[in-house]
């Protein structure tokens, strides 16, 4: 899969894409991931919260029980507060940089996914090489959208990640993370690749599998 990998994209003709599209190639969608449900979801910033409210808690509690100065526990507070507001900071940037680096691009012919908070890199997955797609709804019209592959074409998951679906480590599949309005790209590569696939007779039309579960299905059917 290495072919359709490019490590670098500073000079792009347009957003999001390698180059400039064949002719014939059109663009019907362009998005990104939501920092705010990559932060929620992805990185659990609640769960921490909430896990330094116990610890602030359960300090203010046994300070009191050993009889420590008001000073003393307002000063152990102080500290977990300070330490929470740095860790949840960080993971804000993140999940604000997540967003800001990424641009999913979806074309006539192909997915195209731009990614890297550190290493700037795009993958090109055309509609041939592509075996399957699911949705995974989150909440509402928010979700994901998986892309399994043909069993030629590999990618790296520590590479991919957090574009990829989650611990599928043997078999990666590249992946539209945290859309906020999933239901509507699903429709719009539903029918691209069913438009694609139906001008190639050999070729399987493939079908948008919808769940309203957290997790992605294992696979989505092939129908001739």
């Amino acid at each position: 899969m290495s072919q359709f990998v490019i490590k670098e994209h500073e000079i792009e003709p347009l957003p999001g894409l390698p180059g400039v599209p064949p002719a014939g190639e059109v663009i019907l969608w362009q998005g990104r991931p939501s920092s705010a449900l990559v932060a929620r979801h992805l990185l659990k910033v609640r769960w921490i919260v909430g896990y330094f409210l116990i610890l602030a808690g359960w300090a203010v509690i046994a300070g009191v029980n050993d009889g420590q100065p008001a000073g003393g526990i307002l000063f152990s507070v102080a500290v977990l507060t300070a330490l929470s507001g740095v860790l949840i900071g960080m993971i804000e940037l993140f999940a604000w940089s997540v967003e800001r680096t990424t641009l999913y691009t979806i074309t006539t012919e192909r997915i195209v996914m731009r990614f890297g908070v550190a290493i700037s890199m795009t993958l090109n997955l055309p509609f041939r090489q592509i075996n399957s797609v699911a949705l995974a709804r989150i909440g509402g019209k928010t979700g994901m959208i998986a892309i399994g592959l043909l069993p030629e074409q590999r990618i790296s998951w520590l590479i991919q990640w957090p574009h990829v679906r989650g611990f599928r480590f043997s078999r990666p599949e590249p992946s539209l993370i945290y859309l906020p309005d999933a239901e509507k790209v699903a429709s719009v590569l539903s029918a691209a690749i069913g438009q694609y696939r139906g001008a190639r007779a050999e070729q399987p039309r493939i079908i948008v599998q919808d769940t309203a579960t957290g997790a992605l299905p294992p696979s989505v059917v092939a129908a001739e």
